[in-house]
């Protein structure tokens, strides 16, 4: 399930992302993907490919990874971030969340830390 309302377009900086074309008020769930789960051995065969870029850890342990499907893949980083995101184990999906209204034509974004206002430096940053 996603919003009809969501799109995907080019950004200036960051290739694609998703964006709304109309304003989004706080707390609405925009997106809710299924994911494909994969085992250990399966991501040290993605971790040397181009879609490690694109998985997410998953499992309470995260002894896992998982591709999420829908537009999830494609939501841009912000450490100030205007959604979050929820990973559900047991029913194998990820939701996304506004945090604050969002306005026509703006970006949505996560932080990939987790937690929408999380600061701690990313993996690709920390090279």
């Amino acid at each position: 399930m996603q919003l009809p309302l969501l799109f995907i377009a080019a950004t200036q900086t960051m290739g694609r992302g998703v964006f709304t074309q109309q304003k989004i008020a706080p707390e609405t769930i925009v997106e809710i993907a299924p994911v494909i789960v994969m085992n250990d051995n399966d991501r040290q065969h993605l971790d040397k490919t181009k879609l490690h870029d694109y998985i997410f850890e998953w499992g309470k342990n995260r002894e896992q990874c998982c591709m999420a499907l829908g537009y999830i893949p494609i939501y841009n980083h912000s450490y100030r971030s205007n959604c979050e995101y929820f990973m559900d184990f047991e029913t194998e999906t990820i939701m996304v969340k506004t945090v604050r209204e969002i306005l026509p034509g703006e970006e949505l974004t996560i932080n990939y830390n987790g937690d929408w206002d999380d600061d701690k430096k990313l993996w690709f940053e920390a090279l």
